[in-house]
């Protein structure tokens, strides 16, 4: 009967109590059917793929970064904080325990409240104790906020992943980009060296009646141009010096020690004949995203456990008396053990309103892991066919270059021969440096589109330790497009 009435009392509590509400439809990842990727899952990548361009200069410089980058002491921070947050998370599973005592010093009403003898006397009130409580958890919301806490921890280390790869990409593109600048100096100053040239020999020609004021204004009016793009040339090469060092995390001291590049622009990072098709996987920053949904489906489960009653074990050991004399004596003890239960009945929409939170939450991590496959999948894909286009742009500059050179040597040889004027071999050699000065270019947005796709693909064209080898999906470049991750 007892059992019966407690039943009917439960049930009654139930009835009244606040219920979540109803879930709806939750967004849906994307698969491989959507968007093409399929093979095994394929390591992390280590630091060192910037090897490849045999600069000692370039290796110092990223290894710098990485130890002195306030962005990656920032990420180091959130790591930090999210293993203290998981360790918080971890401790609401165990038991607590506390230890009080108190002591005052009082004076009892006199009156009827408080019998005879304490009433109208002063005394001390003393008491200690200790307490044990313990969450029993039923409903696994002190677990889900565990695994929340673990899985934003395995995120932020995978932030700090990711912003190690990205600096060094970072740092690399910078350096080639210093490259680049160094070397349309080098052209620039050619060709203002050679404008003063025919500056020169067009004033002799005036002199000797075989040319015009005309000619002259014309070939002084090239100087000052060329001038100013050898200036520019050089400014522009500082301000890639001043760039790296604060990429690196260091300042204006340490400008002098960035020397001119000697990276093989031409060769570093090239991109194999077939890629593993499943690259796009190991992103620190897919991984991150789909860690994301992981913490957030966990807080939404938690939300939802909130709704339920929790039950709680509590147990308490002390001693009390009127008069600290008193504590001492046998009689002074008290103790107590018992489960806690508390069940919300009205809370004015409070947490319906969280679990909302926690569901609206959950959609953003979705959407936020589509975005980021999907953006990882645009990059990959405009680099591949960025690198594609450049390697024709190269073949045909190349024979540009060729054609301009052929030109040069025809000219000269015509000088000698009393043919042309040395006017002819000053132009045919400006075309010729023109022509270098794109292959420069071509060479240089190579070697940052190559670092670009390696970025886009995790950090490596190949992966350093796959599950397994055999059974990695590959594609051949003739069309590749990788369009989706497998986590």
């Amino acid at each position: 009967m007892r059992l019966q009435t407690g039943v009917l009392a439960i049930t009654a509590l139930l009835a009244g109590c606040v219920l979540p509400p109803h879930q709806a439809a939750r967004p849906k990842t994307l698969v491989n059917a959507q968007v093409g990727l399929t093979g095994s899952a394929v390591a992390p990548v280590a630091d060192g793929w910037w090897d490849s361009f045999q600069d000692p200069q370039l290796d110092r410089l990223i290894r710098a970064g990485l130890e002195d980058s306030p962005t990656l002491a920032q990420a180091h921070a959130r790591v930090a904080e999210a293993l203290a947050r998981t360790q918080s998370a971890h401790s609401k599973l165990l038991p607590s325990a506390n230890l009080d005592a108190s002591a005052q010093y009082q004076r009892a009403p006199d009156n009827y409240l408080i019998p005879p003898p304490l009433a109208g006397h002063s005394f001390w009130m003393g008491q200690a104790g200790a307490s044990l409580s313990w969450d029993l958890d039923f409903w696994g919301r002190q677990a889900d906020a565990v695994h929340r806490a673990q899985a934003l921890t395995r995120a932020a280390d995978l932030d700090v992943d990711n912003a190690r790869l990205m600096l060094a990409g970072a740092i690399t593109q910078a350096y080639v980009e210093l490259y680049r600048e160094y070397a349309f100096a080098d052209i620039a100053a050619r060709s203002a060296a050679q404008r003063q040239n025919i500056v020169d020999i067009t004033r002799r020609r005036v002199a000797a009646g075989l040319d015009t004021q005309l000619e002259l204004r014309q070939a002084e009016g090239q100087l000052p141009q060329a001038r100013v793009a050898r200036d520019q040339a050089n400014a522009a090469a500082a301000l890639a010096v001043h760039q790296l060092a604060a990429l690196t995390g260091q300042g204006a001291d340490s400008y002098a020690s960035i020397q001119r590049p000697i990276l093989r622009v031409d060769a570093a990072l090239p991109v194999p004949t077939t890629l593993p098709i499943n690259l796009l996987a190991r992103r620190p920053d897919v991984l991150a995203a789909r860690l994301t949904i992981q913490a957030a489906d966990a807080q939404r489960r938690a939300d939802k456990a909130a709704f339920y009653p929790n039950v709680n074990l509590q147990a308490l050991a002390g001693i009390g008396a009127f008069g600290l004399n008193n504590l001492v004596q046998w009689g002074a003890r008290g103790y107590g053990a018992g489960p806690l239960i508390s069940l919300p009945l009205f809370d004015a929409g409070l947490l319906r309103a969280q679990y909302k939170v926690g569901e609206a939450q959950l959609d953003a991590a979705v959407a936020g892991y589509n975005d980021t496959v999907l953006r990882a999948v645009q990059q990959t894909a405009d680099q591949l066919t960025r690198i594609d286009a450049l390697a024709r742009e190269r073949v045909d500059q190349q024979l540009t270059v060729e054609a301009n050179e052929a030109a040069y040597k025809l000219a000269e040889e015509r000088y000698r021969a009393g043919l042309a004027s040395y006017l002819s071999v000053l132009n045919a050699e400006t075309q010729v440096l023109i022509a270098r000065q794109a292959m420069v270019d071509i060479f240089a947005n190579q070697a940052v589109a190559r670092v670009t796709l390696l970025l886009a693909v995790g950090g490596s064209f190949d992966p350093l330790a796959p599950s397994s080898v055999a059974d990695a999906g590959r594609v051949n470049t003739s069309d590749r497009i990788l369009t989706q991750v497998t986590p």
